[in-house]
């Protein structure tokens, strides 16, 4: 593997890089005091984020994430990853380039097995940044970290489907933007374990759709994007709303969240990039017991273990983004499940350090250590908690012993 990005990569992180210094970072506080302004904040979104999305598709900087579609980058997932490392280090940067989840899971999701009329009607106006979606697949009455769990119901009714069932942690789904879910559901409980889920197009607006509420995440609700409950009662869609076809639901969560995952671990080490750069700052300007904070033994420690942290994260990333290129995600499953289960910890733990650094104004909202760390803590959770991931890397791991003395 060469660890060198290419010219056109070298370039690309500049721009990226330069545009959040002139867009991105002087206009957090503008999207917060815009959010706040607005009577509902729920049903518009502050002008800003409009604004600015004009700007980055002027500069090319659009759809970076998406490979092999005419209105992709053309970016293999190596040559995204360092891009979306300084995506990550802005809550607002990642809708800006229209390369935010979960509309880059579904985007890939009906380029590869959407029909025409399906990529017409909705694959194409999130391309262009017109709408956003969401993806209702976790439920609440079952633990939803086993996808076969899943007990909302698709049943076929002449040329319809009906979906029932209640999800929640839609996230997107409180955005006034969205307009259509792909919604997860089992379609025939009698087949095969794996092969018992269907996923669905739902308009937003179809009939029997209700958002019950909307959730806060350690009191972030992130509005105007938002993570809803929705309860799904007897919904009418027609049967050329199903994905790639019946019982094909599973083959294609597993093919969403391979890239999904790891996009999450590159912002995440953005995140954590933006945390020791923060802490470095203001350990150099705050003085306590008549020296800087940075001349302490003990903050330097925390400073180079996060260094070490980071790096460590950054290079099984790569690992598993060049294996997810060459390979494909299938072979590249350990190091997927490795690094999301590393990605997170180390970034709760950098932004810890930058947190009891900045003391009490480290858990404000005056700078963004606090709602990162909310993030990253979510992300131990989120698209499978480390205990599902660690088991997978187990038993792989143990599969190589098993096979050695079976060949002895």
């Amino acid at each position: 593997m060469n660890f060198s990005y290419s010219e056109k990569v070298v370039q690309l992180q500049e721009q990226v890089s330069q545009f959040m210094e002139d867009y991105i970072y002087p206009n957090e506080h503008v999207f917060r005091s815009q959010l706040v302004g607005q009577s509902n904040r729920w049903s518009a979104v502050p002008p800003i984020v409009e604004e600015l999305k004009v700007n980055a598709k002027e500069q090319g900087l659009w759809n970076l994430f998406l490979p092999d579609h005419e209105q992709g980058a053309g970016l293999t997932n190596l040559e995204y990853a360092p891009l979306c490392e300084i995506m990550g280090r802005s809550f607002l940067a990642p809708e800006i380039f229209n390369c935010s989840a979960p509309d880059t899971g579904n985007m890939e999701v009906l380029a590869r097995y959407g029909s025409d009329e399906q990529k017409k009607q909705w694959l194409e106006p999130l391309l262009t940044g017109e709408i956003r979606s969401a993806f209702a697949m976790t439920e609440k009455e079952v633990a939803s970290s086993d996808a076969t769990n899943i007990e909302s119901r698709i049943e076929r009714d002449g040329d319809q489907y009906i979906l029932s069932g209640r999800k929640w942690w839609t996230s997107g789904a409180g955005d006034p933007r969205c307009k259509v879910m792909i919604f997860m559901g089992k379609s025939n409980p009698d087949a095969p374990k794996h092969e018992q889920q269907s996923m669905i197009l739902v308009p937003m607006d179809a009939e029997g759709v209700t958002v019950k509420r909307m959730l806060p995440v350690f009191g972030y609700d992130d509005a105007p994007h938002g993570h809803a409950e929705i309860h799904f009662d007897n919904v009418r869609v027609p049967v050329t709303n199903m994905l790639w076809g019946e019982g094909k639901g599973f083959a294609i969560a597993q093919g969403r969240l391979g890239p999904g995952r790891i996009h999450h671990c590159m912002r995440l080490i953005g995140a954590a990039e933006r945390a020791i750069e923060l802490m470095c700052k203001r350990a150099s300007e705050r003085e306590t017991f008549g020296r800087k904070i940075a001349d302490h033994g003990v903050v330097q420690q925390w400073i180079a273990e996060s260094r070490m942290d980071i790096e460590q994260a950054r290079l099984l990333t790569l690992k598993a983004a060049y294996m997810m290129d060459t390979v494909g995600n299938k072979v590249a499953k350990a190091e997927i499940a490795m690094i999301k289960v590393v990605a997170p910890n180390m970034a709760l733990r950098v932004i810890d350090r930058a947190i009891q650094a900045f003391g009490g104004a480290g858990v404000s909202d005056d700078f963004p250590l606090a709602y990162q760390y909310a993030g990253a803590r979510t992300l131990r959770i989120a698209d499978g908690p480390d205990e599902v991931h660690a088991r997978q890397i187990a038993r792989l791991e143990l599969k190589k012993y098993r096979q050695r003395g079976e060949e002895l």
